[in-house]
């Protein structure tokens, strides 16, 4: 089993960057694939990028690519995700995920973090 807690939200202006920190605790964060996901006011929870278990893959959402960038240091059991060129569109719950067979949809994981709140005005 897994704990996961984000870090790093906060309010920015359009065009501004954040980085978003995951850190994971209990066994086996290697065996895992790291997921964040976000949440709108009123919206379902979205995918917006993973990475292998050993991060020599990445996939991101077609709305965040090339703006952000997810990265993981098993070494020091973090997640994190890099996000730059903000949009208002971007606000929301973000939330890290670690699954076994994780992918795009949600039931692919296992363990949640609580999220941590983006908020981009504009």
């Amino acid at each position: 089993q897994v704990q996961l807690v984000e870090s790093g939200g906060g309010l920015v202006q359009a065009g501004g960057s954040l980085r978003l920190s995951c850190a994971a605790s209990g066994r086996g964060f290697s065996a895992y694939v790291m997921g964040w996901f976000r949440q709108a006011p009123g919206k379902e929870r979205e995918y917006v990028a993973r990475i292998s278990k050993f991060g020599d893959y990445t996939n991101y959402a077609d709305s965040v690519k090339g703006r952000f960038t997810i990265s993981r240091d098993n070494t020091k059991n973090t997640l994190a995700l890099q996000m730059n060129s903000l949009h208002p569109d971007d606000t929301g719950v973000y939330y890290c995920a670690a699954g076994t067979f994780g992918a795009s949809t949600l039931r692919t994981y296992d363990y949640w973090g609580q999220g941590t709140q983006v908020t981009v005005s504009s």
